[in-house]
């Protein structure tokens, strides 16, 4: 996974992660990497619309986002 984040890093690829939050739920989050760390990301959260930290040890799955949508 960490290959996955520092390479979401350089191309700019907005990644989905499900991610335990601060009251053990698992959320769903569409994420831009700005930087990795070794025990955490930085990240634009999509969802909150502000740069957040994320704990790599709470992320449970990241991968890409798949542009195409079916109606």
């Amino acid at each position: 996974m960490n290959g996955l984040l520092s390479r979401s890093v350089s191309t700019k690829q907005k990644l989905i992660i499900f991610y335990i939050d601060s009251n053990n739920k698992v959320t769903e989050r569409y994420v831009r990497v700005l930087q990795v760390h070794d025990d955490h990301i930085l990240a634009y959260c999509y969802y909150r619309k502000k740069v957040r930290t994320f704990k790599l040890d709470n992320i449970l799955s990241a991968g890409p986002v798949n542009n195409k949508r079916v109606s």
